[in-house]
């Protein structure tokens, strides 16, 4: 039978999930037959559901999606209703994937029945300590009375797993109360049912809050969208009906349901669902917004340029989903740990059983009681949930605040960072020329002359001559400009107040024969400082000059010394010229920099780094591509809107803030260290539990107590990462700092 990968995401929990957004691609000439199972939600399900569907006739593969309770069927042929009937054997109930999960019929109903449940189950305690002599005959029915309210699903479970020879924690609670039931326990039994079965519901509420986070993501779209009518009207239809190309109009306070380009108004929009920038941007005409950014002033229409399931949020929610299904490091780990320790656990259970009669002669049932405290403590439950649920919250967390991880295994690596080499243009820099400052050459003259070079720089598209315009137009009237010239690859030329002049770099000054040696000197100190320099002139001489540079953003360096604070070095590779590159460096206080690279400089650069650490690359260009890929992690600038970012990057920066960057570091470290702690307050508690079953101090309902007890503190711990809702984002301090 082929193989289809397996997708695991979180663990045990119960309640409805929205399906993903996109299907998981088939075997070739496959039928995708696809399942919500509502008691599907931990691996022991999987392989339960694995063992009973893989010899199925016609059945070619099978794709597990725990987070969304998914299962996907990839057959030739086989009988939808045989399959169905082979996932209700296990005691699990198969739906249409689009089919609403079956709700009680009152909330009240479970919690009512568990309340009397644990009443019946307390008195049967209480009547097994007392002396009163009704109290033998009187224990056992409250007890039964107490496992049939809440115990027969479990028991159903249970022998469902043992008849496929599965020994996951509903086997191991069935055999375990079943054998107390054997040996007259019948209090410590029903002790044992309802306790497992109540710390089931509070760990699945507790796990629903980590799915509740990435359905939230889905919740940040609406819809329904406001779709202008080919007679020019507007009607409100499912978004998921809005073709590319029809427009659409948003309201002051509303969501957008789509992505698309803005065709009339000028709206401030909230883009942090999908940044994490939590100041609100002014937009216009031809900008481009996305689905789910809220509009916070004004109306506005715009084109759709995606289809609902195709925006930049559904590609973000998929990622996160697909980052999920991929195991992490240390879950790998676990589940290895757990394919050993079981087995161990349950045969040193069988050999108590039987040697403990001969240890000591006539304690049978004190040697099966043992082995049956053996059992309950062979459930590695706290152990499997720890990772997953730290895994997902984490990955939440990101996600909220605009940092987009593809799998837990760069977030558990970025803990291990020690250098991380950045691109300048657009990673550090804004990424287009800013004027950084002029002078006229006779102090006599001034704002004639910023008026002039306005006029001629407004008159030209370069990149250069723009940023000129931007920064001088504001210097006095605008000026008419007759007869321009372009000069390409020199400058622009024309008349200005009735004077010929001209505006260039210094290729143009030489062929005009201008400059003299102080002026060649200042250009030359200019040169290697990094700046772009433009000169204004006439026939005669050079009247001014213009000095301009890619300026850093304004968290650069903030984020630069976050990053050395946290132990990680900083490298600069850059196409750009040498002294550009190392001018930046030392302005943002970055340890090596090498310019005039090309991409194929780069790679060798990460290459050549190999033998220091971990090592992180981030780029957002094409010619960062081969060095993205051969770094450790590879981290994508401004990732909103581009495909290829989001698809290719192992972590995407939504926006062009290189704050993310310490935010992920310390995020990573956060989850290391809940990693470690749940591990820990897993395996402790085990042996210390181990230790006592020999002793003679544990009991089966404190056990029980302990290891849904650990589970509990294990989900609870890792839903910590969840904390703080508010996107962190420059030198702020993120929330996730306090975990741990």
């Amino acid at each position: 039978m082929p193989h289809v990968p397996t997708r695991h995401a979180g663990c045990c929990g119960s309640g409805p999930a929205r399906p993903p957004r996109k299907a998981v691609e088939a075997p070739p000439g496959t039928t995708t037959l696809r399942r919500r199972i509502a008691e599907m939600d931990c691996p022991t399900e999987e392989a339960l559901l694995r063992k009973a569907l893989a010899q199925a006739p016609g059945v070619e593969g099978l794709d597990f999606d725990l987070m969304n309770r998914v299962l996907s069927i990839h057959h030739r042929g086989a009988v939808p209703a045989e399959l169905d009937r082979r996932i209700r054997e296990l005691g699990m109930t198969p739906r249409a994937e689009n089919e609403a999960d079956a709700a009680p019929a009152s909330p009240r109903e479970p919690w009512g029945r568990m309340a009397l449940a644990i009443g019946l189950a307390l008195a049967a305690e209480l009547v097994g300590w007392t002396a009163w002599s009704a109290g033998a005959w009187l224990s056992p029915p409250l007890a039964l009375a107490a496992i049939a309210l809440v115990g027969l699903p479990t028991w159903r479970k249970g022998w469902a797993a043992l008849r496929h020879r599965s020994l996951n924690i509903n086997a191991l609670m069935s055999v375990a109360v079943t054998g107390a039931l054997l040996i007259g326990h019948w209090a410590e039994a029903a002790m044992v049912m309802v306790l497992f079965t109540l710390a089931e519901r509070l760990e699945a509420r507790s796990l629903d809050r980590a799915r509740g986070a990435i359905r939230a993501l889905l919740d940040r779209a609406p819809d329904r969208a406001r779709r202008q009518t080919p007679a020019g009207d507007w009607e409100s239809i499912a978004a998921s009906e809005v073709a590319v190309g029809e427009v659409v109009r948003v309201l002051p306070g509303e969501r957008l349901p789509l992505d698309g380009v803005i065709v009339r108004g000028t709206p401030t929009l909230d883009e942090s669902p999908i940044t994490g920038e939590s100041l609100p941007r002014d937009k216009g005409p031809g900008e481009a917004i996305y689905a789910g950014t809220i509009n916070r002033h004004g109306d506005f229409d715009y084109r759709a340029t995606r289809p609902a399931d195709d925006s930049t949020l559904a590609r973000i929610i998929h990622a996160v989903e697909a980052a999920q299904a991929s195991r992490a490091p240390t879950q790998r780990f676990i589940d290895r740990f757990s394919a050993i320790y079981t087995p161990a656990v349950l045969s040193l259970a069988v050999v108590t059983a039987l040697a403990w009669p001969w240890l000591f002669p006539g304690a049978w049932l004190e040697g099966v009681y043992r082995a049956l405290v053996l059992l309950v403590i062979a459930c590695p439950c706290a152990l499997v949930i720890s990772t997953p649920v730290t895994i997902v919250s984490a990955l939440s967390s990101a996600a909220r605040a605009g940092i987009l991880i593809k799998g837990g295994r760069f977030l558990e690596q970025g803990h291990r960072l020690a250098w991380l080499a950045l691109d300048k243009t657009g990673t550090l820099t804004r990424g287009e020329p800013t004027l950084a400052d002029w002078r006229p050459l006779d102090d006599s003259e001034g704002a004639p002359l910023a008026r002039q070079a306005a006029g001629l720089a407004g008159r030209s598209t370069h990149p250069v001559s723009r940023a000129v315009h931007q920064a001088l137009a504001g210097e006095g009237d605008e000026v008419e400009v007759q007869d321009f010239r372009e000069r390409p690859g020199l400058g622009v030329e024309g008349e200005v107040d009735g004077e010929a002049l001209w505006l260039g770099n210094r290729r143009m000054m030489t062929e005009r024969g201008h400059g003299d040696p102080a002026l060649t000197d200042e250009l030359d100190a200019l040169a290697e400082h990094g700046d772009s320099v433009v000169l204004l002139g006439d026939a005669r001489r050079v009247r001014a000059l213009f000095s301009l540079r890619d300026v850093l953003k304004p968290g650069s360096q903030a984020a630069i010394a976050a990053l050395h604070e946290l132990g990680v070095k900083t490298l600069v590779l850059s196409g750009d010229a040498a002294p550009a590159v190392d001018a930046i460096a030392t302005e943002a206080g970055i340890d090596e920099a090498r310019g005039e690279l090309l991409p194929e400089d780069k790679l060798a650069a990460i290459e050549a780094l190999g033998d220091r650490g971990v090592i992180g690359m981030v780029g957002d260009g094409i010619n960062d591509a081969p060095a993205l890929a051969r770094a450790d992690i590879g981290f994508a600038m401004g990732a909103a809107g581009s495909d290829a970012a989001i698809e290719t990057a192992d972590v995407a920066l939504m926006d062009d803030d290189p704050g993310k960057l310490p935010t992920f570091l310390r995020l990573s470290r956060a989850t290391r260290r809940v990693l470690i702690q749940n591990i820990a307050l897993a395996l402790g508690l085990k042996a210390v539990f181990l230790v006592l079953a020999f002793t003679g101090q544990a009991t089966l309902w404190m056990a029980v107590f302990a290891d849904m007890g650990a589970s509990l503190l294990v989900v609870a711990n890792g839903l910590r990462l969840l904390r703080g809702s508010a996107p962190p984002t420059g030198t702020q301090e993120a929330a996730v700092t306090t975990a741990g």
